[in-house]
């Protein structure tokens, strides 16, 4: 596919901006890893070969009785009795991982928390579960979270906007009072309210916060649309019979997507900081859910285990640069004002 010459600049100057081109791809790297997370950190072989038959227990579930065993229950991979069993005639490959989010380690040297050690290259929480293995599911989560609720929040947020800035007067008017109303609604509050009536869920969530995150997507539309709608292309259209609907979104918002464009990375990090804000304090996901926020939450408790806070603390930190460095990039490459050079 032919490459515009505007395009072409614009990706030149995003690359010139090294310091978002490698964010770009660290961040990229990172969350490739953790979107196979259930293939690097699991307690589920990837691959067993069993009397001359091969298994994929990471996939499909498999009654202990299937490899010898007593018990039509699935069995327990960790268990060395059906280690005993599978070994006896055939072999099983393991993650790099060998610990799901949720696994409790029943065989620790030390006490929970547990340090850094071979075995748990980021030691354990107060619940003996692996850091390594909950912290890439974390960041899975926490990233999936924050795309989803972007973009949701991009599309309510961009479609009010540009019926604001369209049609103006008491169209604008009503929506722009409604949003001063809105806006003022606690959103903290109404999450509170509903966790004591409904068990919050990733779902839930993102339904509740798109309620308030969509409104930060309005102004820079509506600014857009209301200074294009009198462009004399705009009138010609108008005059030609062109709809309403044609006009906004084919001629007009392409105007609006510079803006837009621009302000997604630091609505997505705004997003993951809200979800990991929740966790800490005790309204986000389910108990037992990897969750970056969670993993702040123990690092407070857990003082002589500074391994928790630490490992919590650098990777939202690291995460929230990176989205931050990428955005900052982005402008860049879609100002108009700048040429590569």
């Amino acid at each position: 596919m032919q490459i515009s010459p505007l395009n072409q600049r614009r990706f030149n100057n995003f690359k010139s901006n090294k310091r978002g081109w490698y964010s770009f791809w660290i961040f990229s790297f990172l969350f490739l890893i953790s979107i196979f997370a259930d293939f690097i950190a699991n307690d589920k072989p990837l691959l067993v070969r069993y009397d001359n038959a091969f298994y994929l227990p990471i996939i499909n579930e498999y009654p202990e009785t299937i490899f010898g065993g007593d018990f039509e229950t699935e069995a327990d991979y960790r268990d060395p009795f059906v280690k005993k069993l599978i070994h006896s005639n055939g072999w099983i490959i393991m993650p790099i991982i060998p610990y799901s989010y949720n696994t409790i380690i029943r065989d620790l040297n030390v006490p929970a928390p547990a340090p850094p050690s071979q075995k748990n290259w980021l030691g354990t929480d107060d619940q003996a579960r692996d850091v390594l293995a909950r912290l890439i599911y974390g960041f899975r989560i926490s990233i999936l979270f924050g795309f989803t609720l972007t973009f949701f929040s991009m599309i309510i947020g961009v479609s009010a906007g540009a019926v604001q800035g369209y049609f103006g007067g008491k169209t604008d008017l009503f929506f722009q009072r409604f949003m001063e109303i809105w806006s003022a609604i606690p959103a903290l509050y109404v999450l509170i309210i509903l966790a004591s009536i409904v068990q919050p869920n990733f779902w839930w969530l993102l339904i509740i916060l798109l309620i308030f995150s969509w409104m930060g997507y309005v102004g820079v539309v509506r600014a857009e649309f209301l200074r294009a709608r009198n462009f004399d292309y705009v009138r010609a259209a108008k005059a030609l019979g062109v709809s309403n609907s044609t006009i906004m979104f084919r001629h007009l918002l392409p105007n609006a997507t510079v803006a837009t464009i621009t302000f997604l990375p630091f609505s997505l990090s705004a997003s993951v900081t809200a979800l990991s804000g929740l966790d800490f304090l005790g309204f986000g996901l389910p108990p037992g859910s990897a969750s970056l926020g969670e993993m702040v939450n123990q690092g407070r408790n857990n003082l002589q285990a500074p391994w928790l806070g630490l490992t919590s603390f650098f990777t939202l930190g690291l995460m929230l640069g990176l989205l931050v460095f990428v955005g900052e990039a982005i402008r860049d490459a879609l100002d108009p004002r700048k040429t590569f050079i």
